[in-house]
């Protein structure tokens, strides 16, 4: 990569301030807060123009459009609507549009989600040393740990980003496909729409927030690793390994403490009243995994060798 390009990223002279001498003042804290806000902004704006990027958030956004024409041919064919088998709420689409931003979220939670998550995440650290951009990243007065976590709040802002993707994608061919209006809870209890949709963004944020842990263990194996490919492909076989023994019955005992075992806890903020407990269960054990891998990120990356 060559300078001109480091300098578009603002990993040179937009953002890096001159070295302090003996008889230049210390660093204001306005002026440090300027620093890394533009060292945030200029990560997103790296992140989100890359073509793998926009490709992760076209297949999210394109899974809602399959699963509400499925629907749609379906019901149009059957004079009865769809069997109660597949994601949580499929049933009830054709009575509410809104309901497909519901299935759109169980259907992409186990799978597609994460592993757009765990490539952005495997890439952080690891793509830019292999692209030899890393030691320049780390300018004065950057810092590593800064820097780690700049890396880790443009994870967690695309987690936020590629959910809202597929909650708008859904509402959006909902809107189009089939009926809204007032919708039965999975109590049976009556909500109006406006409630509906209050209750679809706050489910929304609690899949970006599900996705914290899957975000701090891309980033800790982005750490081990120079070579980009082979973190994301790391991160994305734990995810599916984790997936796979967490349906084995044998390993029940073990299985409330897989960061994927209460991902589709969510569906509980559709019962009137809520249901709490598995969905605190679920902030909690993100909260745990992203302490945990967010620590040993941190830890590694300190005592990394900085080469490239």
């Amino acid at each position: 990569m060559s300078r001109a390009d480091l300098k578009g990223r603002g990993a040179v002279s937009d953002v890096r301030l001159p070295p302090r001498g003996r008889d230049q003042p210390p660093l204001t804290v306005s002026r440090r807060t300027t620093f890394y806000g533009t060292l945030f902004r200029n990560e997103l704006h790296t992140t989100f123009r890359r073509w793998r990027t926009l490709a992760l958030l076209a297949v999210l956004a394109a899974v809602p459009v399959l699963v509400g024409i499925a629907v749609k041919i379906e019901t149009g064919n059957s004079s009865s609507s769809p069997s109660g088998s597949g994601p949580a709420f499929i049933s009830q689409i054709t009575n509410n549009g809104l309901f497909l931003v519901f299935t759109a979220l169980a259907a992409t939670l186990p799978f597609f989600l994460p592993m757009s998550i765990g490539v952005i995440a495997g890439d952080a650290i690891a793509g830019e040393a292999n692209a030899g951009t890393l030691r320049y990243l780390l300018v004065a007065p950057a810092g590593r740990t800064r820097l780690l976590l700049t890396k880790y709040a443009t994870v967690m802002t695309f987690c936020l980003v590629a959910t809202l993707v597929v909650a708008l994608s859904a509402l959006t061919v909902g809107a189009v496909l089939f009926p809204l209006g007032d919708l039965t809870t999975i109590s049976g209890t009556q909500i109006t729409f406006a409630e509906g949709l209050g209750r679809a963004l706050l489910i929304a944020l609690v899949v970006a927030a599900s996705l914290t842990g899957v975000a701090a263990l891309g980033l800790f194996v982005s750490t081990l690793t120079n070579s980009g490919i082979a973190a994301m492909a790391t991160t994305v076989g734990l995810l599916i390994t984790v997936q796979i023994l967490d349906q084995i019955p044998q390993l029940h005992a073990l299985q409330p403490y897989f960061f994927s075992h209460y991902w589709l806890s969510f569906a509980d903020l559709m019962r009137e009243p809520v249901y709490w407990d598995d969905l605190v269960k679920n902030l909690g054990l993100q909260a745990l995994y992203a302490a945990v891998f967010g620590s040993a990120a941190w830890a590694r990356f300190m005592a990394k060798d900085i080469t490239a």
